[in-house]
């Protein structure tokens, strides 16, 4: 793992700009990912703890987006180009230089975890490990929503992502994932996006008993 978290930082080290022009609207141009985020955001508010964590935040837009909608939102990525980014865009709000498998965070602490296409890029040998530490750090209750490319084969498939290599999933199999974490999916929307990748996008949200 350790090898190909360095890989995946280092890639997107060399593509912060970039990467952050293109996602500078913040969905606006993409409203069903807006309102699933919107919805996560609506239902971790209703738990009462407000603390929310966005996992491979990358330049930090989504953060400041689940603090425009009431959460006490933090950023943790494995790229320090992107940390740095994001601390410069959003001073307000605090990022750090983290690993998903290794979040400098309490057990049981957090309403809410975001993983926005963070873990398109992990090989599925070491998903249950990602999925295992976003648990850990969930307060019983609380909300995971993972948005991913899907597909509708049997297996996941991996890709050449622009950035480096990444994998879509067969939704009903990322879905047991999340149970076998300790999970219960409960609302999912897959569409269209007219990628040239040819893959939907899927969101799965999950709350912990």
């Amino acid at each position: 793992m350790m090898e190909h978290q360095d890989e995946t930082g280092a890639a997107y080290d060399g593509v912060v700009e970039l990467y952050a022009s293109l996602f500078a609207d913040r969905l606006e141009t993409q409203p069903f990912s807006r309102n699933m985020i919107g919805t996560f955001a609506e239902l971790v508010r209703a738990t009462g703890n407000l603390r929310a964590v966005d996992v491979g935040c990358g330049p930090g837009h989504l953060t400041a987006m689940l603090h425009e909608l009431g959460l006490e939102a933090a950023g943790f990525d494995l790229s320090p180009g992107m940390v740095d980014h994001a601390r410069r865009a959003n001073p307000a709000l605090r990022f750090d230089e983290a690993r998903m498998e290794s979040l400098p965070i309490d057990d049981d602490t957090v309403g809410g975890v975001l993983a926005h296409y963070s873990m398109i890029h992990t090989p599925p040998g070491e998903l249950p490990a990602l999925l295992a530490e976003q648990v850990r750090v969930l307060a019983p209750g609380g909300l995971l929503l993972v948005p991913f490319f899907a597909t509708d084969g049997p297996e996941p498939v991996r890709f050449d992502h622009k950035v480096t290599p990444a994998y879509s999933w067969p939704v009903d199999q990322f879905a047991e994932l999340l149970t076998g974490a300790g999970l219960v999916p409960f609302a999912r929307l897959v569409h269209d996006p007219a990628s040239e990748r040819g893959f939907l996008d899927a969101h799965l949200l999950a709350r912990l008993p």
